[in-house]
């Protein structure tokens, strides 16, 4: 007997889109993602492509019309709901823009909830470029077919986001001066979290003291070996959804 074909097909291209998806309604992808569609994937009339709204979940959609700046889709079922996100956020200092680069697209795999950067005193870095930064955490949902997207805020410095920490929401400090294991840390608490990593130098001890004497921090430590800013954070995600996530 001939094969079912898959549906959706598996190569099918994945998108974030900015409006909430019903069956039925038609919606037009233009800019970057046109061209992507349209010239890179070269999709025609009648091909799938997977949508997401970071709302309802993922959808397979068919192409209805393709321009030369602009691809129309009607959306067909509904694949997925949004999925679950364990309530976490994560706090890492900024690092120079490669590297910071690394630790969007990483956290956004892993499952994160939240990035929340911050400007420490030893920073090289002390802006963001919001919309870039969006891109590559929407990039990355897309090519690991999450169906939720992470919030994204604007850096703060650390003392303003110590001082505006809400209340029940316990603040993971990956201090290299050391800790409690992050494991048995991070598997004893139930409830919100977020974790706090540092700069390319490290936090100075005026910055460590005022976490240390913040009533929501427990100081972690990563293991014996001093981790790059980078390494930190994903190290620590890693852990905490193995042991307290969804993994």
């Amino acid at each position: 007997m001939p094969a079912t074909p898959t549906w959706p097909p598996k190569s099918a291209p994945r998108l974030f889109v900015a409006e909430k998806l019903a069956a039925g309604a038609h919606v037009r992808i233009e800019g970057n993602p046109a061209h992507y569609l349209a010239r890179v994937m070269r999709v025609g009339t009648g091909d799938i492509v997977i949508l997401c709204d970071d709302v309802t979940g993922e959808w397979a959609a068919r192409v209805v019309d393709t321009g030369k700046r602009d691809v129309t889709l009607e959306v067909a079922d509904m694949l997925r709901a949004r999925e679950a996100v364990p309530d976490l956020w994560l706090c890492p200092a900024l690092l120079k823009k490669d590297r910071f680069d690394l630790i969007l697209e990483k956290a956004t795999e892993l499952g994160v909830a939240t990035i929340r950067p911050i400007v420490t005193r030893r920073c090289v870095a002390d802006k963001l470029n919001l919309e870039r930064a969006a891109a590559i955490t929407t990039e990355a949902a897309e090519q690991c077919a999450r169906t939720a997207l992470p919030a994204l805020s604007a850096p703060v410095k650390l003392d303003a986001l110590l001082a505006d920490w809400p209340e029940g929401r316990a603040l993971f400090f990956a201090d290299e001066n050391g800790g409690a294991p992050a494991a048995a840390a991070f598997g004893a608490h139930h409830g919100p979290a977020a974790i706090l990593t540092g700069p390319e130098g490290g936090f100075d001890d005026a910055e460590r003291a005022a976490i240390r004497a913040h009533p929501a921090a427990r100081a972690i430590t990563l293991g014996p070996r001093i981790l790059r800013g980078e390494t930190a954070a994903m190290a620590a995600l890693a852990l905490w959804m193995g042991t307290a996530g969804d993994w």
